[in-house]
């Protein structure tokens, strides 16, 4: 059976290089009207408050926030309903080997972008308390597959938290003083888009490097889903990959244009590492070193130093022996 040869866009070096320089600016304008009115302080309080998954009630908030919060909770006219639901679907019959991938895969596959690494570095959000960063994606990732969160606004409420949270990180570090802006827009669209696509494209990636079956449907329509949830996170348009082919050439352009070793992604994934090494019994100590260096293929891991393991075959495709989003697996769609 023939197969559809859907038209592909290319990314070249001169759009990514000025979307490296651009962040997001409605989240930004929000985060520079908080600290014109109440400074550094007032900014790290809304910081706080966008960290808390239990709260959404933004009513005490800043006018600012509540304006952006209202505005921006409307799906894209392109959203597809009907693609939405398969996409759930499969990821609920997928989740446990999906949450392996994002694990493993997703979150240190970003790393390997050195400049990008550097914004979680200065932050030291995830490598002083990696499990509770962890612990925060799982929530997200699942919460953005549950379609009554969905229906209630939930999920749509917590993205833009993230979003505005990004926004906030980004306006401590352009103030933090370190920052180099040859390095790019501290969470720039480019970055933002790699992002994207490691919890998309690159979930797929893994599940086919893991053996497991899918559609063309389920593909693109899990493809899409995250396309949504990327245009709530502020993911400019045009770096939303429209379908498989060419998330493997914004993925091609990304990885050759970023990918290098780094101290900080080195240690963003060595902190990743010993966080699940921390949660693993004793037997499976080396488990996610030789899960993450089999996804990763040899040359990314090597730039990111992930150790390589004896046995790395024989453990592969043992999904259920790392305990990754543990308290998320039994949730119900």
């Amino acid at each position: 059976m023939l197969k559809t040869i859907h038209p592909s866009r290319t990314f070249p070096d001169e759009l990514l290089s000025q979307y490296r320089q651009q962040g997001d600016p409605p989240a930004d304008a929000v985060i520079a009207s908080v600290a014109d009115q109440y400074g550094r302080a007032g900014v790290g309080s809304l910081l706080r408050w966008l960290g808390n998954t239990a709260e959404s009630d933004g009513s005490a908030q800043h006018p600012a926030v509540q304006e952006f919060l209202q505005t921006h909770a409307l799906l894209p006219n392109w959203a597809d309903s009907r693609q939405m639901d398969i996409a759930r679907q499969f990821f609920q019959k997928h989740r446990v080997s999906i949450s392996l991938i994002l694990g493993c895969y997703s979150l240190p596959y970003c790393y390997a972008g050195a400049d990008g690494a550097r914004v979680l570095w200065f932050s030291e959000r995830i490598r002083n308390d990696t499990l509770k960063r962890l612990e925060e994606t799982g929530e997200w990732v699942f919460s953005i597959m549950k379609k009554r969160d969905w229906e209630t606004g939930k999920t749509v409420s917590r993205t833009l938290k993230v979003r505005l949270m990004h926004a906030a990180i980004r306006w401590f570090t352009l103030h933090g003083g370190q920052w180099n802006r040859d390095w790019g827009y501290p969470v720039n669209q480019e970055d933002m888009a790699g992002t994207n696509l490691a919890f998309s494209y690159i979930v797929l990636r893994g599940l086919r490097k893991a053996g497991v079956a899918m559609t063309d449907d389920e593909e693109e329509a899990y493809l899409h889903h995250i396309n949504v949830t990327g245009y709530l996170l502020g993911v400019a348009e045009e770096l939303l990959p429209r379908n498989r082919r060419e998330a493997f050439h914004l993925d091609r352009a990304i990885a050759r244009r970023q990918f290098r070793s780094s101290e900080q992604g080195q240690g963003l994934t060595r902190s990743l590492l010993e966080t699940f090494e921390r949660l693993s019994p004793p037997s499976g100590r080396n488990l996610p070193a030789a899960q993450m260096r089999f996804f990763l293929g040899d040359e990314v891991a090597d730039l990111l130093a992930v150790p390589a393991v004896p046995l790395e075959k024989r453990l592969v495709g043992l999904a259920n022996s790392l305990p990754i989003f543990p308290k998320l697996l039994n949730y119900n769609s």
